[in-house]
């Protein structure tokens, strides 16, 4: 079987913030992971889903 590769994307909230920017693939069954764009080498957050979607529309309540 073959592992899915992360599709990645950047935040929609990430324009011209001089590249702070976050991007998240949610590609991936049962999983969200999250990167710095600055440092894509630097290392993932893994979130589940669940997790993820509430972290969001926090997020969002505060925007």
């Amino acid at each position: 079987m073959t592992e899915l590769a992360p599709k990645w994307h950047k935040s929609s909230r990430s324009g011209s913030n001089q590249g702070n920017c976050v991007e998240v693939a949610d590609n991936l069954p049962g999983r969200v992971l999250v990167r710095d764009t600055k440092d894509r080498d630097g290392g993932t957050l893994a979130f589940g889903p669940a997790a993820w979607q509430a972290f969001v529309n926090l997020a969002k309540s505060h925007g």
